[in-house]
């Protein structure tokens, strides 16, 4: 995997180039201020762009602005912002850039350098990763009346879950279910959602974003 990253602080982004070679992904550019990631995107074409939110000039939402505009211009490459802290509204913003391939990760959450990784390859295969505090700001909109009313409690639970990353073995070890009873909840999410017939891995990502959404 080839990756355009940009942030600021000399130490974080070297530390990241070096944790991202350790698993045999090449960052093609590394930058540190805002105005440098569309000229690199365009450079290198890199399969992610990896964003830290706030950069110079002014520490505000460069890192947004830049991956809506590099969704504007390659509808669906895979981007990964990086904050520390949970912005409802840029949330919404990088969720309408596209149905897929988008991620939105803080900082001091990152425990481990394997889901890390993990994280980014999902989202560079099509996959939404919200970390599990963007979920639960985006569950307390009053404005959640929605199709996902149709869904049970644990459904909804597993929903969470998957908009989390977690992959069918994960949310059964973490609910204490089988992968079959897994299977079967998402099943029965895809249907009530009314999903259209496609591959599961783009229905699993529609059905994703409707929550995070809704």
């Amino acid at each position: 995997m080839r990756v355009v990253l940009a942030e600021d602080q000399f130490l974080l982004r070297d530390g990241l180039v070096r944790l991202l070679g350790s698993h045999g992904i090449e960052v093609v550019a590394a930058v540190a201020h805002g105005d440098e990631i569309l000229d690199a995107i365009d450079e290198h074409r890199p399969d992610l762009t990896l964003l830290d939110l706030r950069l110079p000039p002014t520490f505000s939402d460069e890192g947004l602005r830049a991956a809506v505009e590099a969704r504007t211009r390659a509808p669906g490459l895979p981007v990964v912002l990086l904050s520390q802290y949970v912005e409802q509204l840029y949330v919404q913003e990088l969720l309408a850039t596209g149905d897929s391939g988008v991620g939105y990760l803080l900082k001091d959450r990152v425990f481990d350098d394997v889901q890390f990784v993990a994280a980014l390859r999902s989202v560079r295969d099509g996959g939404t990763v919200m970390d599990p505090d963007v979920v639960a700001v985006l569950m307390r909109r009053d404005t959640r009346r929605t199709v996902l009313e149709r869904l049970t409690a644990r459904e909804l639970e597993v929903l969470a879950r998957m908009a989390e990353g977690d992959a069918n073995s994960v949310i059964a070890e973490k609910l204490v279910v089988t992968e079959k009873a897994v299977a079967k909840h998402i099943n029965s999410i895809l249907a009530k959602l009314d999903l259209p017939p496609s591959t599961t891995s783009s229905r699993r990502v529609a059905a994703v974003l409707t929550y995070l959404r809704g």
